[in-house]
């Protein structure tokens, strides 16, 4: 079979197997693939990153069981963004002739059904009546640059976003009401884009009409630059001032752009008269920015401030249970366990850990195991170890609460030395695999219990006192590089 035949097969099964409108929005418009030499690797292009990002969320794994069928061996799916995808003509026909295909399925399905079938007719205004909605759906989420695919139902909770997915659904509840602005803070993968997302997603699915808009700090900067060069201004706070939500992540990007700085100013002035919800998002507490415009740091302070942890155990295990329950895969509870206590980090390497097992069961053709997620895993497990170390941590904690390397081995209880050396076990702790009595040991000998003491307390106090937890932050992402 050749590859534009493997192609046509794949299209024709994901003809039968998807509604009408969902393929007619998202399946269509692709052009066949590219292949890499070998032909394991099948690249399709897309026009944009919205379009990437949601068709490797919603129908990457159904495209590559296709593909893997119809050419009788395993194929790896990947996408690249090229502005202008172009369909040669014979693939338009063979296109045409598959959602023939698929819509006189669609009529006999409704003729076998029974009596009082609609007529021709009546049955084609309905399905353009579906098919118009969806497009009036899929304009409007491309509209808001939103990702469908990250909503409240499609995150896992837990003790680490309890605060801001409740403080998040209270906002989609009664947008510009209550927490405005809501301002997320933690490090990458920690679910902060998702959380924001989904207040959008949620809106839109209440008002399909609200204007929202979604865009990186930086996507803002590049806008502002271009409304400049072209003196396009107006057109700029026109559209942004009528916004009903605006979401923008990572505002840390603004950092030194003092015009930049001064519009998105007027833009958050001109919402917050309007009582219109903002949402934004950054790596840290907005007091703790660097080169922002202090009438803007007190403005993201104004409202209702939550930080993001990194996800505990439970919740670790939790979001790899999900994710393989997403990609129809079984993932047993002892693999996902030994995956979620060697990777600690963040969401986003959860989901990169569980991509690499799932590549190399499928490519092995092994069941998936704990002897297989470690062989899968042994580079980033490798990293792991090397990064962190406790003399790190101790090093690390020692300079920034400015004291001596030896004060975290020796006996003395000031409290100047006694609270950083606690941080430092909490630390060594929760980012190494010692265990307590192999830590109390690199501590000056100290016993298991005191090291379990120093745990237990700077668990609880994290959680209610603000400026400890900051610090904690900082330590990590120092320690995490």
């Amino acid at each position: 079979m050749s590859l534009e035949q493997i192609w046509q097969a794949c299209y024709t099964q994901l003809a039968g197997e998807i509604p009408v409108q969902q393929f007619s929005a998202w399946i269509k418009p692709l052009a066949p693939p590219s292949w890499s030499d070998d032909h394991s690797t099948a690249t399709l292009a897309v026009p944009n990153r919205f379009k990437m990002d949601w068709l490797r969320a919603q129908y990457g794994e159904r495209i590559s069981q296709a593909l893997a069928n119809a050419a009788g061996r395993p194929v790896q799916l990947e996408f690249a963004i090229q502005k202008h995808v172009h369909k040669p003509a014979a693939a338009v026909q063979r296109v045409d002739a598959a959602e023939d295909l698929q819509n006189a399925a669609a009529r006999n399905g409704m003729a076998r059904a029974g009596h009082g079938v609609p007529s021709t007719s009546a049955a084609t205004q309905a399905a353009e009546a579906r098919a118009a909605a969806s497009l009036q759906e899929s304009e409007a989420i491309e509209r808001s640059r939103l990702n469908p695919a990250l909503t409240f139902e499609s995150l896992v909770p837990g003790k680490a976003n309890q605060l801001a997915r409740a403080a998040a659904l209270q906002v989609s509840e009664n947008p510009g009401k209550s927490y405005n602005p809501l301002f997320l803070y933690g490090g990458v993968g920690l679910g902060k884009t998702h959380l924001v997302q989904a207040v959008g997603n949620a809106l839109l699915a209440a008002k399909p009409g609200a204007r929202i808009r979604y865009l990186q700090a930086e996507q803002f900067v590049s806008e502002v630059v271009k409304a400049y060069q072209r003196k396009t201004f107006d057109e700029f706070k026109r559209y942004y001032h009528s916004l009903d939500l605006l979401l923008i992540d990572d505002v840390q990007f603004f950092a030194g752009k003092e015009k930049t700085q001064e519009e998105f100013f007027y833009t958050f002035e001109a919402l917050a008269a309007k009582r219109a919800q903002i949402i934004l998002t950054s790596d840290t507490y907005p007091k703790e920015l660097q080169e922002i415009d202090a009438r803007l740091t007190s403005r993201f302070d104004s409202g209702l401030t939550v930080a993001l942890e990194p996800p505990e155990l439970e919740m670790r295990v939790a979001i790899l249970l999900r994710k393989a329950e997403v990609e129809l895969v079984s993932l047993g509870e002892d693999v996902a366990f030994f995956v979620a206590k060697n990777v600690r980090s963040n969401v986003r390497e959860l989901e990169g850990a569980l991509r690499k097992i799932l590549a190399y069961a499928r490519f092995s053709g092994e069941e998936i195991s704990i002897g297989l997620a470690r062989e899968a895993l042994k580079d980033l497990l490798s990293l792991q170890n090397r990064q962190v170390s406790v003399e790190n941590i101790q090093k690390t904690v020692a300079d920034f609460y400015k004291i001596k390397v030896a004060d975290m081995y020796s006996k003395r209880r000031p409290a100047s030395i006694a609270r950083p050396r606690q941080i430092a076990m909490y630390l060594a702790k929760e980012l190494t695999q010692k265990s307590l009595p192999e830590i109390g040991e690199l501590f000056g000998g100290r016993d298991h219990t005191t090291v379990l003491h120093a745990v237990r307390k700077m668990t609880q106090e994290r959680t209610r006192m603000q400026e400890l937890n900051q610090q904690l932050h900082v330590l990590e992402q120092t320690l995490k590089g």
